[in-house]
This record gives structure tokens, C-alpha cells and sequence, in this order.
């Protein structure tokens, strides 16, 4: 591919180069037995934290997300620090994309960048697997940590402590 072709297709060959060596290096991450982090005791809905930006040096993260039949997930929100993008992997996810909810079904994708509307919820009577990809990979999973050990253990929280913890998340929560 000529030069201007690069630039044309955006592929600018110095931009973004992150490895400058020659040969190459060992340096692939392989997790196996990556287990899943139950997200609500009463739906079933669960996580698996398959590469957290610990993992990846803060390039992305990418999260398993299943949700039984009818599951509730995240209303409303937005970020303002990071993207996400959604794959349905099974059944059919109800996805916000800031103007309404649309249903997705396997094959499905869902970009939302930093200050994108979005939501998800599984609406439909099966299951729904989805991955959800984000960049940069901040310690997101902190957050869902946070929100699992809140519905185990019953917790309830102040309105000031909710506000706490989105905002510690980067978690903009609005109307639909």
C-alpha cells in the first residue's frame, strides 16, 4: 500500500507506534480459570473480569456480562473518560443509544464513546451474553466490585453515598 494510501485509510504508519524494538518480544498474557464475580444476587446477573487494564497496561478492558431472562442492567448514563463498546454474544440485549432502546440480538455491536448515552438491560425471555470492551482500561472493576458486595450484603446507602460512588466510577447517571 503506497504511502498516500495509508494516509487516506488512516493507518498513518507513525502515528500511535508503541513498540519500537526490531525482533519482537514474549510478552503475551494468557489468563485461563478467570473466574465470575456475581453482580445481584437476585437476578443472577454475573461478570468475568476476562482482561482488566491491569492485564492489558491500561490499553482496554474487556468484561464478560450475562444476564438471565429479564434481567435489569444499567439504566441511563454516560462517561466522560472512557469509551465502551458492546458484542452480543447470545440471546438479545435491550441497548440505549441516547435517543432510544433498541433490541440486539448475537452479532450485535454497540460503540458509545466518552459522553455517549447508553444502557442495557436483557428484556427478552432467555438468556443474554454480551462482552463489553473499554478504553482506556481503567480499574473499572472496581466499580463493579463496589456495586456486587453492596446487593450481597443488602447495604443501603445514602443519596450521598450513591453520588460518592458514581462519581468515583466516572458513572453519569440520567433519565431515559
Amino acid at each position: 500500500m503506497s504511502s498516500h494510501a495509508h494516509a487516506r485509510s488512516g493507518c498513518d504508519s507513525l502515528r500511535g507506534v508503541t513498540y519500537l524494538g526490531e525482533k519482537g518480544e514474549a510478552s503475551a498474557v494468557l489468563r485461563t480459570d478467570v473466574p465470575s464475580l456475581r453482580m445481584n444476587p437476585q437476578t443472577g446477573t454475573s461478570t468475568t473480569f476476562v482482561a482488566p487494564g491491569s492485564v492489558t497496561r491500561g490499553e482496554f478492558g474487556l468484561f464478560r456480562w450475562d444476564m438471565p431472562a429479564g434481567a435489569s442492567g444499567a439504566g441511563a448514563h454516560f462517561h466522560r473518560t472512557f469509551s465502551e463498546s458492546f458484542y452480543v454474544m447470545a440471546g438479545v440485549v435491550t441497548f440505549y443509544n441516547g435517543e432510544k432502546w433498541l433490541d440486539v440480538s448475537e452479532g450485535g455491536f454497540l460503540y458509545v464513546p466518552p459522553g455517549g448515552l447508553h444502557g442495557f438491560s436483557n428484556n427478552a425471555d432467555v438468556a443474554a451474553s454480551m462482552l463489553i470492551l473499554f478504553a482506556p482500561g481503567i480499574a473499572r472493576e472496581k466499580y463493579f466490585e463496589e456495586l456486587a458486595d453492596i446487593r450481597a450484603t443488602a447495604r443501603t446507602l445514602t443519596e450521598q453515598e450513591w453520588a460518592d460512588l458514581f462519581a468515583r466510577h466516572d458513572q453519569v447517571n440520567v433519565d431515559s
